[in-house]
């Protein structure tokens, strides 16, 4: 080892260059796998958390290619007799919360705010979706019965329009119809660089009743009794809007349904080929920095010659002169791998710094990337290495150096 980084230390413009591909290899590798390690979890808190136990059921579930989604046009809309239907007959879940939403300007006084979320849902939608009170109360059963002008609203709202008093008792217009603020949302965040602050809730009633259209289709968030029925659960849901709509045993369902598992398994896919080409690439910096290696190290069998002789002479058998040279090769390779991960590192932390890129280096990274150029040292070496073992120790001897 000691004589393999006295090797390095003497040539090191030459062991930079000879390590070039390794780390490339390495700092690619890293550097990609914190990419997506980093986007599988901003993906799996931020966009796949549906909530507790909660999936959902809607009109066109996951669609990838425009086939599909032609074939989903002419599915039939999902009703409120639907959504009471479920809410009413299913065993397996905690809760059903039933939503509808649009797009439109809302204004307090002389303030506009554009494109707010109207969205209208049911008094359970609170604890199904895992919004906090800030302000305030949320919507109840007496506003959705008696079809109540009220609303609730997310903290951007708030912001813009009720900065500096309480906005509880306020009144907001949302296109040609007013609505009166009983309470506020905490902060929640953005995702991918949206927030999703900007909403105003009001009764699933009042929504069908002020906004409502012939093309409207709900959407419904079921939450499981517990983690273990969410299977039974999507099964039982099936089961009974299957039979709501009349469709034979073979006939395929013409509706979607949207689990945590299932966004995060097309996330995955998508990821997974972005990975595989990254692969390819490190594949060849892996490749390329090998043959380099090999390379230097046949030459430094040239150069030392002389001193592969004498430690012969001196009783050094063949397999201490493999060791020697395979130390060396993966000492250098390693040592590649080591700097391309600092690098990739180093990167990585200014990325998460200066841009809003999610990402986190797994540990795994960093074992797989410091295993592979070990090995690829240890591979490309044991042809020098084995070179130098079969030198005739008196040739080698007289060898000029």
């Amino acid at each position: 080892m000691r004589l393999a980084l006295d090797a390095l230390r003497a040539h090191k413009l030459r062991s930079f260059l000879t390590l070039l591909g390794v780390i490339l290899a390495v700092f690619t590798l890293v550097a990609v796998m914190s990419v997506v390690a980093g986007l599988n979890f901003y993906v799996a808190d931020r966009i796949a958390n549906l909530g507790a136990n909660v999936y959902l059921v809607n009109r066109f579930g996951i669609i990838t290619n425009e086939d599909e989604w032609v074939k989903a046009q002419k599915r039939p809309l999902l009703s409120m007799e639907e959504f009471t239907n479920l809410k009413n007959n299913m065993r397996t879940a905690a809760q059903v919360a039933a939503i509808l939403g649009s797009l439109s300007d809302v204004r307090s006084g002389n303030n506009l705010k554009e494109d707010v979320n109207i969205l209208g849902v049911t008094p359970n939608y609170l604890e199904v979706r895992s919004l906090n009170v800030a302000v305030g109360r949320f919507l109840t059963e007496a506003d959705e019965l008696h079809h109540a002008p009220a609303c609730f609203i997310g903290a951007d709202i708030a912001k813009k329009f009720f900065s500096s008093v309480d906005p509880v008792g306020k009144t907001i217009r949302a296109g040609t119809h007013s609505y009166q603020v009983v309470g506020v949302a905490e902060v929640i965040g953005t995702t991918l660089g949206q927030s999703r602050d900007n909403f105003m809730l009001i009764p699933l009633g009042t929504y069908v009743k002020e906004w409502g259209t012939q093309r409207d289709s709900l959407l419904l968030f079921v939450q499981a009794q517990n983690a273990e029925m969410m299977e039974a659960s999507q099964d039982e849901a099936r089961m009974l809007l299957r039979a709501s709509r009349h469709l034979s045993w073979n006939a395929p369902d013409n509706f979607g349904m949207i689990g945590s598992d299932s966004i995060m398994a097309l996330w995955k896919n998508l990821t997974g080929r972005l990975f595989n080409v990254v692969l390819g690439l490190t594949a060849v910096f892996l490749v390329v920095g090998g043959i380099v290696i090999m390379n230097i190290m046949l030459a430094s069998v040239t150069e030392r010659t002389r001193e592969i002789g004498l430690r012969r002479s001196l009783g050094a058998r063949k397999r201490h002169i493999v060791m020697q040279f395979l130390t060396e090769s993966a000492v250098l390779a390693a040592v590649g791998g080591m700097i391309g991960i600092a690098l990739a590192y180093i990167v990585v932390a200014a990325a998460r710094a200066l841009t809003s890129i999610p990402m986190r280096t797994p540990i795994s990274a960093v074992i797989l990337s410091l295993g592979v150029s070990t090995a690829v040292g240890l591979f490309f070496g044991i042809y020098p290495a084995t070179r130098a073992a079969r030198l005739d120790p008196i040739e080698a001897l007289r060898a000029e150096n």
